[in-house]
């Protein structure tokens, strides 16, 4: 598969590694490619990007990946303090950005011939990786903690996956996962593995080429483990070498403030970003004390001239309702952290009134429940039992 490098020591590797020797996590390399807009292809959601992607779409569910609207919502803008723009990422398959890094690991464990994938989630990744492995046909492992609500075991369980409520820290599972995707050959898309950053870059190509051949100002996403932030920032960096662009906007990054290790780091001025207690708030689907890949977004918003903005609850409520009374949209309250940090920049002289700066709303969250009668039983493992009960499945 596609050789993998380090954004911050240039180290490569080949896959499946994740991780560089130096400790940063890798992305697929790739050289400055042949690319300007006229290459788009008439192809279905992300794929129309195709140039700038490494597998081809396994369709399915996989076409209507991507493709997501471009609004603007000028009745935003008193509000937001510049010209408002928003990235609707609810509008993916199954209502989350994650669908573009799902659709992508798909497509390439169906190249290596793998059987199935795997996941570690509790929320909207497990959702999108079940959805694509379904439609498909490959087998797919979701290992959630075991203090899951039972609302959203139903609705991941209706995709039909192997679904595991796991004993221990959540933190460890991730690089379980992994170390056991290794050892069994089941490809785990995980929050900010190459393959899914690889997806999720297509977020930006999109936005670009809305705008082309200008770009924003200033693009501003949630961030909790790093993996979209870095994807949207290779995409820059890609398009920027090819010369599809001339200037790459500045990339503003927003945490809820009950939970932010890589505001806190930004605002320091340090250079890694270090893990926090864990906090309470209401965006939670971005509350991610340690997220693995949250120095490499810290990277991201320091080349590019942009900032990581940690605001409230109250600010983030006021955005959700702001989205709703004057743009139409409900979306989910890690999205709404969006539009709550512009409006702060905008407050404190970083964004101006004239600037064209796009929020993306990563996703309209887990919604409805499927019939309780449909509900799944769903075992629980301890975490140094995993291995035996992912081999015996």
């Amino acid at each position: 598969m596609t050789e993998r490098i380090c954004y911050a020591c240039g180290a490569t590797a080949a896959a499946p590694a994740t991780r560089c020797d130096c400790g940063e996590p890798l992305w697929l390399a790739s050289e400055p490619p042949d690319f300007d807009w006229n290459a788009v292809v008439d192809a279905p959601g992300m794929w129309r990007h195709a140039e700038l992607l490494p597998f081809d779409s396994p369709g399915g569910v996989a076409d209507a990946a991507g493709g997501t609207p471009l609004l603007r919502l000028p009745r935003l803008d008193e509000f937001a303090g510049a010209r408002f723009h928003l990235k609707n990422e609810g509008s993916n398959p199954t209502g989350s950005f994650k669908d573009r890094g799902s659709a992508l690991g798909v497509a390439a464990a169906l190249d290596a011939g793998a059987d199935g994938v795997g996941t570690v989630s509790h929320g909207n990744m497990a959702m999108s990786t079940a959805a694509n492995a379904a439609s498909a046909g490959l087998d797919c492992v979701v290992l959630v903690p075991d203090d899951i609500p039972e609302s959203r075991i139903e609705l991941i369980s209706q995709y039909g996956p192997t679904l595991l409520r796991v004993r221990g820290d959540y933190a460890e599972l991730y690089d379980r996962s992994l170390e056991l995707g290794d050892e069994l050959e089941i490809p785990f898309l995980n929050s900010d593995v190459p393959l899914r950053v690889e997806g999720q870059k297509t977020t930006a190509l999109e936005i670009c080429e809305s705008f082309a051949p200008d770009v924003p100002d200033a693009i501003v996403l949630p961030v909790s483990s790093g993996g979209h932030a870095s994807g949207v920032w290779k995409a820059l960096r890609e398009l920027q070498a090819a010369g599809a662009i001339e200037e790459v906007p500045r990339l503003y990054f927003a945490q809820a403030a009950a939970c932010a290790p890589i505001a806190e780091a930004f605002a320091a001025g340090d250079d890694v970003v270090s893990a926090v207690e864990d906090g309470e708030t209401i965006a939670y689907s971005i509350a991610n004390s340690d997220p693995p890949s949250g120095t490499r977004a810290l990277a991201a918003a320091r080349e590019t001239g942009g900032g990581v903005v940690a605001v409230d609850d109250d600010e983030i409520r006021a955005a959700r309702r702001a989205l709703a009374e004057f743009g139409g949209l409900s979306v989910e309250s890690a999205s709404a952290t969006s539009l709550a940090a512009i409006r702060r920049l905008a407050a404190d002289g970083e964004l101006g009134e004239g600037d064209d700066v796009v929020a993306v709303a990563t996703g309209r969250g887990i919604s409805e429940s499927p019939p309780a009668s449909e509900a799944a039983s769903v075992a629980r493992v301890d975490i140094d039992e995993l291995g035996e009960r992912l081999a015996s499945r």
